[in-house]
């Protein structure tokens, strides 16, 4: 990868891409990439923004030019102020060097639909996006937002993640990174979808109510492989694989 050079960077952008490279892209693959403060907050000031750095930030962009979709809650994209999944050029040209397309699918879960269809997320993204909802989302919403995005039903009354999954892999969107909020990854591990989480460790501590990178109705537990620990100064990049 033919990286901008970054001086403030302390971790080296080639090892970056070799460390977080899954060898089989033809085999389903799904990774959530996600970051916590020292006390297991996954925002501050209800934002994940105060959390990162710059290596923090050359690992979601690596994680992102090696997907080929981006699987999303609509109210973290709301909440992060999202806007077109456009990468940058010498990543886009990466891509195009290694058999992919220069940009990855957006697909966004949304039960309600609750997005604007004005949204520049939706309008000026480089590929057509992918709502995934349910046959009960709302019909006058669905329309509107389907002159700017695929509108996907994946269960009947809720968003089902076997659905979910099924109709990316049908698309040939197998490997797929999940970007959160916490209610969407706790459903994915809820359903033992999820085979990697990539990890930021924030060197802060945040304290109130701020919540955890996952959320669900019930209590799981799913036993974690460690593959690697990157050490960006104090702050922390995990990696960590499903053990099944």
């Amino acid at each position: 990868m033919s990286a901008v050079p970054r001086p403030e960077l302390l971790l080296d952008p080639e090892e970056v891409l070799r460390r977080y490279t899954v060898p089989d892209r033809d085999r389903w693959h799904l990774r959530a990439n996600m970051i916590a403060s020292l006390d297991g907050a996954a925002t501050a000031g209800g934002l994940t923004g105060a959390l990162n750095n710059p290596d923090d930030k050359l690992v979601l962009d690596t994680l992102r030019m090696l997907t080929d979709v981006l699987l999303v809650g609509a109210g973290t994209v709301r909440e992060e102020g999202y806007g077109p999944m456009r990468l940058a050029p010498q990543e886009a040209a990466w891509r195009q060097q290694h058999g992919l397309p220069p940009h990855p699918v957006l697909a966004l879960v949304s039960g309600r639909l609750d997005l604007d269809p004005e949204a520049r997320v939706l309008t000026q993204a480089p590929v057509r996006p992918l709502l995934l909802t349910h046959a009960a989302a709302p019909r006058r919403v669905r329309e509107r937002l389907a002159r700017v995005a695929d509108v996907v039903d994946c269960g009947r009354a809720r968003v089902e993640p076997a659905l979910v999954r099924t109709e990316l892999e049908a698309r040939g969107l197998r490997q797929v990174l999940c970007e959160g909020g916490p209610r969407l990854l706790g459903t994915l591990l809820e359903a033992d979808l999820l085979d990697e989480l990539c990890l930021t460790l924030s060197p802060a501590l945040v304290g109130g109510q701020a919540p955890r990178i996952a959320r669900g109705t019930h209590e799981v537990l799913r036993g974690m492989r460690r593959v690697h620990v990157l050490s960006a100064g104090d702050m922390l990049l995990l990696r960590y694989r499903r053990e099944r």
